[in-house]
C-alpha cells in the first residue's frame, strides 16, 4: 500500500506517492490543481497499474497564526476543500484521509516549532540519504521546493498515524 501526500497551492500543488513504509518514492511532481484531481481519479480507476495501491492520503492544511494573509491563502483553502471533496467522491471510505498542519511537520521532523523549510529538508536527508546526481540518483533525486514539502507531509503522516498504530 502507499501514501499520497499533497502540498496544496492556489494554482499548482506538489505531490509525492510513497510506499507506506517510506522505502520507495513511487511518483512525485507538481501539477496544476485540475490535473492533480484527474490523477487522483486515475489512481483509483487504473489502480492495477500500481504495485502499491493508495490507501492513505494526507494533505497539508493551512493554519492561522494571527498574521494577515492574502487572497492566495484563501484560494489555497478552497483548493484543499476541492481535493477533499474529490477524494471523498472517488475513494469514499476505502482510504484513510488526514489533514497535516505545518506545525505538526515541524515538531515531528525537527522537534522544534520554529523549524524552517531548510531544516525540514535537512531532516529528511538525514533520515533517508542524499539527493544524489543524475549519474548516481539518491532517494530524493529530482525533488524541488514544493515536492520536499509534500514529502514532509507524507513522513509526518507515516510517523503519526502508521507508526503509532503498530
Amino acid at each position: 500500500m502507499s501514501i499520497l501526500a499533497i502540498d496544496p497551492g492556489n494554482i499548482e500543488s506538489a505531490f509525492v506517492m510513497v510506499t507506506d513504509d517510506l522505502s520507495k518514492v513511487i511518483a512525485k511532481g507538481k501539477l496544476p490543481n485540475a490535473d492533480l484531481e484527474r490523477c487522483i481519479s486515475l489512481l483509483v480507476h487504473e489502480r492495477w497499474y500500481w504495485d502499491d495501491p493508495v490507501r492513505h492520503v494526507a494533505v497539508e492544511m493551512v493554519a492561522s497564526y494571527g498574521m494577515p494573509v492574502g487572497a492566495e491563502v484563501f484560494e489555497t483553502c478552497v483548493q484543499i476543500g476541492r481535493f477533499e471533496r474529490h477524494i471523498e467522491i472517488v475513494w469514499g471510505n476505502v482510504i484513510n484521509y488526514q489533514r497535516i498542519y505545518r506545525m505538526e511537520e515541524k515538531t515531528a521532523m525537527c522537534h522544534n516549532s520554529r523549524a524552517r523549510d531548510s531544516n525540514i529538508r535537512q531532516a529528511l536527508i538525514d533520515r533517508f540519504g542524499v539527493v544524489g546526481t543524475k549519474k548516481n540518483p539518491g532517494y530524493f533525486y529530482g525533488f524541488k521546493k514544493d515536492i520536499w514539502a509534500a514529502m514532509a507531509v507524507a513522513v509526518t503522516y507515516h510517523d503519526k498515524y502508521l507508526t503509532d498504530s503498530e
